[in-house]
């Protein structure tokens, strides 16, 4: 028998055949075993997306509770890229719809953290855009309009320094705030009350697992996890006042600019405050801004005017500008003088118009002749405050000036407050390198010179000559309220300091405060006919850029204080003309007296009569 002939040849392609197969077979049980879950993972996210839904931020209420702050709801673009990377002629068409750079829809792209997500690139667009968008929905593949709340301040204007207002975050925010857990997109406070309580307000965002069609547009929800609406304010402003206070300040800076020769009197602040609890009950910044400005980000027109502005609208002068506090600091120089036996309040000292040591005198030469206590603080007289500055000498001014709180921050609920400065040795020798000259406690002794204080510092000087020497801390939130309507947290009245006060030197003060605004004193004539008894200072401040700055601070009712008021108007000339026709307007809406009329409310009567003509004068 002969065997038959092998072929080793084929024999070879044969094993290889066989293996070839086998390792197929392997890599096909691997890819459906062990990878299966995977893949399959991965094909449908090719059609599922994780669409957020961004939280509702908490709302703000007046202390009564008035709506001031809400939201509503918006439209945001934003880009599924469903099959890859969008390409460039989408993004361009894109860009030019939202009037943005395509470098930085491009930039978005490459921040975005989870590629799930869809890519925020716009929030709360117009219906403008919108439209053009639905209109181009086939040359946009993957560009998607999502419905997002969006934060709606009521009143505009009203409020904004203390409210602030919401934008995207940026990079450098991003970057200190990932580990708690914010990311790109996310909408977060900038400024006021929306910054300083941002954790608080922010809310647990929600989603919708979406399935998307090749282009990526919605095709149907596959399931949803709803968002929690943040926790809201409940604030201690007073909502009446606080309109009150920002009409009146807008009416006379009108009045001052056009009629009384201070054209440069655009800017000012006010603060209004509970002198028993350190509770504000309003506070005004001029010149202002509307925060919905800001929402989906600001316009470039809209940012242009803000910021081309000289008098800075984003600047809240309430807390964070210094002024010199001028003849309302005789308050504090006074206490001191009383407080350390350096004068009685029997003692006369002869006012000839100048100082007998330096030449410093009264404004316009005036000279009183013999007055007392009384009759300086009422008259406002400079040489009498110089002699108590004198008999002082600054170290024991600063150490007062101190006690009063005063070169120290006040530590309100808010971001960007200034510390002020109280006159002292050391600082100039630091800053200027030179020694400490008399002349310049005389100036300090008035509240000039080196003195720097802001409208909130004053607001709480006046306070505490209103209770007794108290300092509370001020502060803007009565209380933290959750969505179901729970109380989280009330703010109780934190007492800071106490500046001790012999009740016979305060009551001679408060009374000369009250003669203020009597016939006769520098602030008489403002109130005249005003039925509530109130306190009060008045302050004239030389300004080197420009006219004086006016100041007035009060209390009121005299015998039951209920309301402490700091007023200053920038380069608005007498206190008594610019700041305190805006207290009185003030006191009038907290006390629920009659609104008095006066020049300033026939100018804008007139203005607006002229507005509202069917034919108005160009």
């Amino acid at each position: 028998m002969v065997g038959k002939h092998r072929n080793p040849r084929l024999d070879l392609l044969c094993c290889v055949v066989v293996l070839i197969i086998v390792a197929l077979i392997a890599r096909l049980g691997y890819l459906q075993i062990a990878k299966g879950g995977e893949f399959y993972q991965q094909a449908d996210n090719n059609r599922i997306r994780l669409m957020p839904v961004m939280a509702p931020r908490g709302i703000m209420y007046d202390r009564s509770g008035a709506l001031l702050v809400s939201n509503r709801p918006g439209f945001s673009v934003s880009l599924v890229p469903i099959n890859g990377p969008i390409a460039d002629e989408v993004l361009e068409k894109l860009a030019a719809i939202l009037n943005m750079k395509a470098a930085d829809i491009k930039t978005k792209i490459k921040e975005q953290a989870n590629p799930l997500e869809p890519i925020r690139i716009k929030n709360d667009a117009s219906q403008e855009i919108i439209t053009k968008i639905e209109e181009r929905r086939n040359d946009l593949p993957g560009v998607v309009i999502e419905v997002q709340s969006v934060r709606n301040y009521i009143f505009n204007e009203l409020g904004a320094h203390i409210f602030g207002y919401v934008n995207e975050i940026s990079d450098s925010e991003l970057e200190s705030k990932k580990k708690e857990g914010y990311k790109t997109g996310d909408i977060i406070g900038k400024f006021g009350l929306e910054k300083y309580y941002d954790k608080e307000l922010r809310g647990i965002d929600g989603g919708a697992q979406v399935e998307v069609d090749v282009n990526g547009r919605p095709v149907r929800m596959l399931g949803k996890k709803e968002p929690v609406l943040g926790n809201s304010l409940v604030l201690t402003l007073d909502a009446k006042i606080q309109k009150a206070a920002e009409k009146a300040m807008d009416d006379r800076l009108n009045y001052l600019q056009k009629r009384l020769g201070n054209p440069q009197a655009k800017a000012a602040a006010a603060v209004v405050m509970d002198p028993r609890t350190g509770a504000i009950l309003a506070m005004v910044s001029r010149p202002a801004f509307n925060p919905n400005l800001f929402n989906g980000g600001i316009s470039t027109k809209d940012w242009q005017a803000i910021n081309d502005n000289p008098f800075n609208p984003l600047q809240n002068r309430a807390i964070g500008a210094e002024y010199p506090p001028g003849s309302a600091f005789k308050i504090v120089t006074g206490t001191a003088a009383l407080e350390t036996g350096k004068l009685t309040l029997e003692e006369k000292i002869l006012d000839t118009g100048r100082h007998w040591i330096i030449p410093k005198g009264n404004a316009h030469g005036a000279a009183l002749g013999w007055i007392d206590f009384n009759e300086a603080l009422v008259k406002s007289d400079n040489v009498f405050f110089y002699e108590l500055g004198n008999r002082l000498g600054i170290d024991t001014l600063e150490k007062w000036a101190r006690k009063f709180g005063l070169g120290a921050k006040t530590g309100i609920d808010l971001l960007g407050e200034d510390t002020g400065l109280v006159a002292n040795r050391k600082y100039k020798e630091k800053v200027y390198g030179e020694e400490w000259y008399l002349s310049e406690t005389f100036d300090a002794a008035i509240g000039q010179g080196f003195q720097l204080a802001t409208p909130l510092q004053m607001a709480t000087l006046i306070s505490q000559v209103a209770n007794g020497g108290h300092r509370y801390r001020p502060h803007l939130v009565n209380k933290i309220i959750s969505p179901e309507g729970e109380t989280l947290k009330t703010f109780s009245p934190e007492e800071l300091d106490t500046v001790p006060i012999a009740d016979k030197n305060l009551q001679a003060i408060r009374k000369a405060l009250r003669e203020v605004t009597m016939p006769g004193g520098t602030a008489g004539y403002i109130f005249d006919g005003f039925t509530a008894q109130i306190a009060g200072k008045t302050s004239t401040v030389e300004n080197s850029h420009g006219d004086d700055h006016g100041w007035f601070v009060a209390y009121g009712p005299y015998d039951n204080p209920t309301i402490a008021i700091a007023v200053v108007v920038e380069q608005g000339g007498y206190g008594s003309d610019s700041a305190a026709p805006i207290a009185r307007k003030i006191m009038e809406a907290a006390f629920g007296l009659p609104e008095s009329k006066d020049a300033a409310d026939e100018l804008a009567a007139q203005e607006a009569a002229t507005m509202n003509s069917p034919n108005p004068k160009n």
